[in-house]
C-alpha cells in the first residue's frame, strides 16, 4: 500500500501505479484522482489534504462510498478446473492491513511513504461546497432592442383628452340630422340674413338637448354657463338680421363661433381660452368614429329594415310635397308667390351649397356634442410657475414703469389732454401726427401693461399677506396708470376724427381700445376678488357686449351721420362714403342733389335684387325703399376731398 503524493509549487500530477506481473492480482481500480490542489508549502513530498483542504467537486451533491469491487470490470467465467490454461493460479492474498501508526501520523505531519507510491483516499463524508457560480456573459448587442420595450408613453390626447364615451347615442344622431337640414335649407352664404340665426339657433339647441340628457356628474360645464354662451351665439348671428355692414357681420360670426365653443368646453384658464377655439374643430375630426360607432350600434338595435323604411319614408314625404306645391302653385298665382318666397332659386350649385352647408352643421354638431361626451383639459392643468421672485425682486421693474406712468400723466398734462390750440401752436405737429402717432403708442403701451401684469402675476410671490397686499396695491396703481392712458388714447383718436372725419377703421379701433379700458377694470376687480378663474371667460364676455353695442350703434350709418354733417362746412371723402353698407342709405339720402345719387350708387346695386326669406335683412330692406332703382355711377361720378 503507497501513500499519497505531497503537494509540490507546480500543478499536481498523481502518480501512476507500477503495472502488475503475470503472476500477480491486478489491482482494483482506483478512484478518479482529484482535483488539483494548489501548493501549500515548498515541500516536494506528497501529503493527505486535510479537511479544510478536501477537493472541491462540481456538482453539488454527496458522492457515494466508492467501492473498489464494483469499479472492477467482470472477469469472464472460469474454465472447468479452475484455471484457464496458460495461466498459473495466483495465491491468496493476505488482508490489507490499515496505515501504519507512524505512517499515518507522518502523513498528517505532511511526510509521506516512499517516493513512487500511489494513495488511495476515502471518499468525502459529507457534501462540498458548491462551485461559484461563473459570472454572465454581456448581452449580444445584435439582440439589444432600439425601442423602449414596456408601455408606451401616453399621448397629450389620451393625459388631457381621453375618450370615455366609445359610441355617440340616438339624441346626438338626431340632432346632427336636424341641425345639417336646417343649417341647409336655410343659411345664405353670401351675406347676412335671417337664416344665419335660424341656423344657430337648430345648433345650440341640439348641443343643449345633448347637455340636458347628461348626466349631472359627467358634465364638463354647467347647463347655466352653456346657456348663456348659447344666447349670446344666437345673439351674434341675429346681428345680422339687422345690420347690412358685412365687416360687422363677420366679427360677428367669428364671435358666435367662440361663444359655442365656450359653451361645450370646460377651460377656464387663459391658455384653454384659446384652446377651445382649437379644440371644437378638431373635435369634429375626432368625432367621425365615434358617430360611425353609434350609427352601427343603432342599425344593430333597430335593423336594416329599419333604416331603410326610414329613409323610405322620408324619400315619400319629399315626393309628395314636391308633387301638390306644383299643382297648387299652377293653379293659384298668390300660392305660386309664396312658393317662390320659400323656395330658393335652383341651378347646378344649388345640391353642391346644400351638401357643404349640411355637412358643415352636422360636423360642427357632433364636435360639440363629442366635446360635452369628452371634455377636454387642454390647456387647463396647474400651471407651473417655475421660479418664484421675492417681492424686492419685481418691485423695483413693476415700480420703474409706474414710476414712469406716473411722470407721463402727471408732467406732459398737455400732452395727454391736449386741444386744438395746443397742436396749432406746436410747430410742424399737424392733426394726423398727433393723433396717428400718439394713439398707436399708447396702444401699444396699454398691450405691453396687461403682458407686464400677466407675468407679474405669474411670477410674484404670495406666500404672506403682506406680499399680496403689496402685489395688489402696485398693480392696481399699474392697471389705473393704463386706464388713464386708454383715456388719452381716445381723446387723442376723437380730435383725429374730428378733423379729418370717421371710418370703419377708426371707429372699430375705438372700440377695441374701449374693450381694453374694460378688461382693465376687470383686472382691478380681480385684485380685490380671490378667485381668478372667471376672469378669462369675463374678457371674452366683454368683447362680445363690446360687438354687440357696436351692432346697436350701427357703425356704417354713424359715419354717414358724421360725415354728411360736416358736409356744408368742411369736405368730405363722397367716394368713401359710396362704399358703406346698405346700413347707411337713410343717412346719405340727406345729401344734396348730385352727391346724394353718387353715394348712392354702390347701394342701390346691390340692393336691387331682392331677397328670399333666408336672406332677409332690416338694412337692405330700408335700403331698398330709399333706392327703388338703380343708380348709375357714371352719371353721378364721386370725388375724393378732404
Amino acid at each position: 500500500m503507497s501513500s499519497p503524493t505531497e503537494p509540490s509549487d507546480g500543478p499536481h500530477r498523481p502518480t501512476v501505479p507500477a503495472q502488475p506481473t503475470p503472476t500477480e492480482q491486478p489491482a482494483p481500480a482506483e478512484q478518479p484522482a482529484p482535483a488539483e490542489q494548489p501548493a501549500t508549502d515548498k515541500q516536494s513530498t506528497p501529503v493527505e489534504p486535510t479537511p479544510a483542504e478536501k477537493p472541491q467537486y462540481p456538482v453539488p451533491r454527496p458522492l457515494e462510498r466508492h467501492d473498489p469491487a464494483a469499479a472492477q470490470p467482470p472477469r469472464p467465467p472460469s474454465p472447468p478446473g479452475g484455471v484457464a490454461p496458460g495461466l498459473r493460479k495466483a495465491p491468496p492474498q493476505p488482508p490489507r492491513p490499515g496505515p501504519h501508526p507512524v505512517h499515518q501520523e507522518q502523513r498528517q505531519q505532511g511526510h509521506g511513504g516512499p517516493q513512487g507510491a500511489v494513495a488511495t483516499l476515502a471518499p468525502p463524508t459529507r457534501p462540498p461546497h458548491p462551485a461559484p457560480n461563473p459570472p454572465p456573459n454581456p448581452p449580444n448587442p445584435a439582440l439589444i432592442s432600439p425601442v423602449r420595450l414596456g408601455p408606451p408613453h401616453p399621448t397629450l390626447f389620451q393625459r388631457h383628452w381621453p375618450v370615455r364615451s366609445v359610441a355617440a347615442g340616438p339624441t346626438v344622431l338626431i340632432g346632427g340630422l336636424v341641425t345639417a337640414v336646417v343649417a341647409a335649407a336655410a343659411l345664405p352664404l353670401d351675406r347676412p340674413g335671417i337664416g344665419w340665426p335660424v341656423a344657430g339657433l337648430a345648433l345650440v339647441v341640439a348641443l343643449l338637448v345633448v347637455l340636458l340628457r347628461m348626466d349631472p356628474k359627467q358634465r364638463g360645464t354647467s347647463a347655466v354657463e352653456a346657456t348663456c354662451w348659447s344666447a349670446a351665439a344666437v345673439a351674434l348671428l341675429s346681428v345680422g338680421v339687422f345690420r347690412a355692414a358685412g365687416w360687422l357681420f363677420f366679427l360677428c360670426v367669428l364671435a358666435a363661433f367662440g361663444s359655442v365653443a365656450l359653451a361645450v368646453g370646460a377651460g377656464r384658464r387663459v391658455p384653454a381660452v384659446f384652446a377651445a377655439l382649437v379644440n371644437l374643430p378638431m373635435a369634429g375630426f375626432r368625432s367621425l368614429p365615434w358617430v360611425r360607432y353609434g350609427m352601427s350600434r343603432a342599425r344593430a338595435k333597430e335593423g336594416a329594415s329599419g333604416a331603410t323604411r326610414l329613409l323610405g319614408s322620408i324619400g315619400l314625404g319629399v315626393l309628395l310635397l314636391v308633387v301638390f306645391g306644383a299643382l297648387f302653385a299652377s293653379a293659384d298665382a298668390a300660392f305660386d308667390q309664396i312658393v317662390q318666397t320659400i323656395l330658393p332659386d335652383l341651378s347646378l350649385s344649388t345640391p353642391l351649397r346644400w351638401l357643404f352647408v349640411g355637412a358643415v352643421a352636422a360636423w360642427l354638431t357632433f364636435g360639440g356634442a363629442f366635446l360635452l361626451h369628452n371634455p377636454s383639459t387642454l390647456g387647463d392643468g396647474r400651471p407651473r410657475r417655475g421660479r418664484v421672485v421675492r417681492w424686492y425682486e419685481w418691485v423695483v421693474p413693476v415700480g420703474a414703469v409706474l414710476a414712469v406712468f406716473g411722470i407721463f400723466v402727471g408732467v406732459q398734462v398737455a400732452v395727454l389732454f391736449g386741444d386744438r390750440d395746443y397742436v396749432m401752436r406746436t410747430a410742424g405737429l399737424t392733426f394726423a401726427d398727433y393723433a396717428r402717432k400718439g394713439f398707436w403708442q399708447l396702444l401699444v403701451v396699454t398691450l405691453l401693461t396687461l403682458v407686464v401684469i400677466a407675468v407679474t402675476v405669474r411670477k410674484a410671490s404670495r406666500e404672506t399677506a403682506r406680499e399680496r397686499a403689496l402685489l395688489r396695491v402696485v398693480l392696481g396703481l399699474l392697471s389705473l396708470g393704463a386706464l388713464v392712458v386708454v383715456v388719452s388714447a381716445l381723446w387723442r383718436m376723437d380730435v383725429y376724427e374730428q378733423a379729418y372725419g370717421f371710418s370703419r377703421l377708426r371707429v372699430l379701433v375705438s372700440a377695441f381700445e374701449l374693450w381694453l379700458g374694460g378688461l382693465l377694470v376687470l383686472i382691478m376687480v380681480a385684485g380685490v376678488v380671490p378667485a381668478t378663474r372667471w376672469l378669462p371667460r369675463a374678457a371674452v364676455a366683454l368683447w362680445v357686449v363690446t360687438l354687440l353695442g357696436l351692432a346697436v350703434l350701427n357703425p356704417d350709418r354713424f359715419i354717414a351721420e358724421q360725415n354728411v354733417a360736416r358736409y356744408a362746412y368742411k369736405n368730405a371723402d363722397l367716394w368713401y362714403l359710396s362704399t358703406l353698407s346698405a346700413d347707411a342709405a337713410p343717412a346719405l339720402d340727406k345729401l344734396p342733389p348730385g352727391a346724394r345719387e353718387c353715394t348712392l350708387s354702390g347701394i342701390s346695386a346691390d340692393v336691387h335684387d331682392g331677397d328670399d326669406w333666408r336672406g332677409w335683412n332690416l338694412g337692405r330692406a330700408e335700403a331698398r325703399r330709399i333706392v327703388p332703382e338703380v343708380v348709375s355711377a357714371d352719371d353721378y361720378p364721386c370725388s375724393r376731398r378732404y
